[in-house]
């Protein structure tokens, strides 16, 4: 999937996915789509492990990114939000989060999000629902 649009939009002012420092990726499929995020002082907890809280934004941002990319004209907004956390990622690490998405709707779509560490370890599953609204 090319995301490359919906990066200079992301990009081009201040927001979560940059403040929490996320970089979306293109991928060679058209139903899936990918972000990473180096654990830092931006995104972890007091004691130096990844946000719970950012490893599910990350997943809904990866997912948002990809709902866009497929519905130009459109606003893809997240409403509905489940993550496992079975991992900790310590700071210094990157996350990488792959989404696929499972079902392409008209006005939803739905998506499943693993994030995985360097060690290519899943550290979070992560199940996204999108609502997409024509832009005027």
């Amino acid at each position: 999937m090319n995301i490359e649009r919906i990066n200079d939009i992301i990009n081009a002012t201040p927001n979560l996915s940059t403040a929490l420092g996320m970089e979306f990726i293109s991928t060679p499929e058209d139903d899936t789509c990918m972000a990473r995020m180096r654990v830092d002082e931006r995104n972890r907890q007091p004691f130096g492990f990844l946000s719970g809280g950012a490893s599910l934004a990350l997943a809904e941002n990866v997912a948002g990114v990809g709902s866009s990319s497929l519905c130009p004209g459109c606003a893809c907004v997240g409403i509905e939000v489940s993550g496992s956390h079975v991992k900790a990622v310590i700071e210094g690490d990157t996350v990488t989060a792959y989404a696929k998405l499972v079902h392409k709707g008209t006005t939803l779509h739905v998506w499943n999000v693993e994030i995985r560490n360097t060690a290519d370890e899943v550290i979070s599953s992560v199940r996204v629902t999108n609502y997409v609204v024509k832009t005027k």
